[in-house]
């Protein structure tokens, strides 16, 4: 049955076709318009028209990045830092600016900001480490956390806005056809020029991608296909406070080794996570949640507590702000104000292109 829409989106705030057609680009990023607006049983230029007025007030947007679940293609790192009095935003502007620093949050309690970062391999994640932090003025100490694992990262929130026969046909269609990788799962010069494109605007045409990066549609088309389908996940974002998830908290937790597994899966099964990571050092899991209320802070531990009975919370933040998301600058408000494109980590392609 086709859902009825009202016309008026109210300034600053999402009606019911808003989120239908974030909830459609969040299951499939690249979805051509016809298929959303068949799906949705609206008009795709009215489809289209919501998601451009959403994107042009920076409510919503499509990025894309390494697929973190594979350290061949990237190392993850979450970074807790210590700043002096009075100059965290300071530094979290700062730190911003850096294309491998892809997040960065204000946070209260034992940490002032925790960031991540994203880089080849340990050693450059030693050099980075050290030209971002020592040195830099007002920070005072750092601790970083390797991402062994990422059970699972925003890419796979959703707003369940859309019913099970829409949210099927969607997931259908943007599943990829396989394409075949030849040699090391590493890039060349078109990739990274192509990463850096559609983490500016992941819903970029394929003549626009072509331009961009000097190429011929055939080969961006072709490339982009195995990018997509082995290499670089895609995500459509919405600005947290119009998501109905207003707040927002990272945990550092411990578990058993032997209960590793188990644990971090009924975590990725919240709907209140985000992202879920498994660490190397002192806390082996860190969480990124977002809450309706800050009573939540607690509530959501508790209910940790219940499901995930071999975890233990040792710590936890309240984000006071985020800086910088996925390779977006936002303003106070959460919304989209610019973006610094991520450092795509390079390597070896076993691929040559000839075709214009």
């Amino acid at each position: 049955m086709d859902k009825q829409f009202s016309a008026a989106q109210p300034q600053g705030e999402l009606d019911e076709l808003d989120r239908a057609v974030v909830h459609a680009l969040q299951i499939h990023p690249r979805a051509p318009w016809t298929l959303v607006g068949d799906v949705l049983g609206v008009n795709p230029v009215t489809a289209a028209r919501r998601w451009h007025r959403l994107e042009d007030a920076g409510l919503a947007w499509v990025t894309a990045y390494p697929r973190l679940s594979d350290a061949r293609l990237v190392v993850t790192a979450v970074v807790e830092i210590d700043t002096e009095p009075g100059v965290g935003e300071e530094v979290a502007e700062a730190l911003a600016a850096d294309p491998a620093v892809a997040n960065v949050k204000l946070t209260a309690g034992s940490r002032d900001l925790v960031a991540t970062v994203q880089t080849t391999g340990l050693d450059e994640l030693a050099h980075l480490s050290t030209v971002l932090f020592r040195g830099r003025p007002g920070v005072r100490a750092t601790r970083t956390h390797v991402a062994t694992a990422m059970p699972t990262e925003g890419s796979r929130w959703r707003l369940r806005s859309l019913d099970a026969a829409q949210c099927a046909r969607l997931e259908a269609a943007a599943c990829p056809a396989p394409e075949p990788v030849r040699g090391a799962p590493g890039r060349d010069a078109l990739d990274a020029r192509l990463l850096e494109l559609l983490n500016t605007d992941g819903r970029m045409s394929i003549r626009d991608l072509a331009a961009g990066a000097d190429a011929g549609t055939t080969t961006v088309r072709r490339r982009l296909g195995v990018l997509l389908a082995s290499r670089v996940s895609m995500r459509c974002d919405l600005a947290r406070p119009l998501s109905g998830w207003p707040l927002s908290a990272v945990y550092f937790a411990s578990v058993p080794a032997r209960y590793l597994r188990e644990s971090t899966q009924v975590l990725a099964g919240m709907r209140e996570v985000r992202s879920c990571s498994i660490t190397a050092g002192p806390h082996n899991v860190v969480i990124d949640v977002w809450l309706r209320a800050m009573s939540d802070v607690h509530g959501f531990e508790a209910h940790v507590a219940r499901q995930v009975p071999h975890l233990d919370i040792d710590d936890r933040s309240v984000v006071l702000r985020t800086v910088k998301h996925m390779g977006r600058l936002l303003d106070r408000d959460g919304r989209c104000v610019g973006v610094v494109p991520l450092r795509q980590p390079q390597g070896t392609h076993g691929v040559s292109d000839d075709e214009n």
